[in-house]
């Protein structure tokens, strides 16, 4: 992985994905204790930063290996990326995705243009049927963040950070990225360092899934205990990727955590102050932004929220922790 991969995703990107805006507010200022910059992720196609990486990786792919199709598995933001991206460049894409996941999610992938395979989670091997499918059919598998062309596709985004923090007139920050594998954590580091060596990047997680923090506290790659359980589903993963590890553990500053509390307390705040919709795991970041200044260094800080495909009624539940 290189900056070079990152430009040239960057240069197949341009016209098909959304610059998305760095947006700010006194009033979050004033809870976070500093300048505070939004980086909105949540505005770009599909609802999540996810485009970046399935339009990257589905670009760089020789035409008759892409003319065959892609798959991948997701329960998510990912699923909905991958399947826009393959329907936009006129090739099939498979997405094999529990049959658990939210039906909202479901429904939106196989609307974006993707076959959706369901399978059991406790009953059937999810790596097994997506390998039998890639070879029955000759698709080629897009992972959803250890494949250096989705991590260059989502360094992209670290690309128009460092040109919108030079544009306000910031030197230095930490960039706060809303962290499940890395992929966008450490993409978003390569561009950094390349662009806007004073930014540094952080990853941030939920309490109890903070696996990315510990592996960079003790050096190596921790795994979470649980893989549910959380609001913050879409970015819990089992441990950091093999490949991102090493250049978040190289680049990033200490990984931050934040409760499910505050979580919420962030998506309402975003409605509130940003008019922007976020989900709860696009909203670790902000999360950390706002109630974890102790923790932050410098007069300015860049959160990213990631994603805003939230299900309504727990959307709700964030609004209710608004006073009055």
């Amino acid at each position: 992985m290189n900056i070079e991969m990152i430009r040239a995703a960057a240069a197949r990107l341009e016209g098909h994905v959304r610059r998305t805006p760095l947006l700010s507010s006194p009033f979050l200022d004033e809870i976070a204790g500093r300048r505070l910059f939004v980086k909105a992720e949540c505005l770009q196609h599909t609802g999540s930063f996810k485009f970046r990486g399935g339009w990257s990786a589905v670009s760089a792919l020789d035409p008759e290996t892409r003319a065959k199709g892609v798959i991948a598995f997701s329960s998510g933001n990912h699923a909905q990326g991958v399947a826009h991206a393959a329907t936009l460049h006129g090739v099939p894409s498979v997405i094999i995705m529990p049959e658990d996941a939210p039906k909202l999610k479901i429904d939106n992938t196989r609307a974006l243009g993707a076959e959706v395979v369901l399978y059991d989670r406790v009953n059937e091997d999810r790596d097994a049927i997506g390998a039998r499918l890639a070879r029955e059919r000759g698709l080629t598998l897009i992972k959803p963040f250890d494949e250096p062309q989705v991590i260059a596709g989502q360094g992209t985004c670290g690309l128009e950070i460092a040109q919108q923090a030079a544009e306000e007139g910031i030197a230095q920050a930490d960039v706060l990225v809303c962290c499940g594998g890395g992929g966008l954590t450490s993409g978003i580091a390569l561009a950094l360092e390349a662009d806007a060596p004073g930014l540094r990047a952080r990853p941030c997680e939920p309490e109890g899934f903070d696996d990315t923090a510990r592996s960079l506290a003790s050096g190596r790659r921790e795994r979470n205990a649980a893989m549910s359980g959380s609001i913050c589903d879409a970015i819990v993963t089992p441990s950091p990727g093999e490949l991102t590890f090493p250049i978040m553990q190289r680049l990033c500053g200490p990984g931050l955590a934040v409760t499910e509390d505050e979580v919420l307390r962030a998506m309402a705040l975003a409605f509130l102050r940003l008019k922007i919709v976020v989900e709860p795991g696009g909203a670790v970041a902000l999360a950390s932004a706002l109630f974890h200044g102790d923790e932050i260094e410098g007069d300015t800080v860049i959160a990213v929220t990631t994603g805003g495909n939230v299900d309504p009624g727990l959307y709700q539940r964030a609004l209710a922790t608004l006073p009055g």
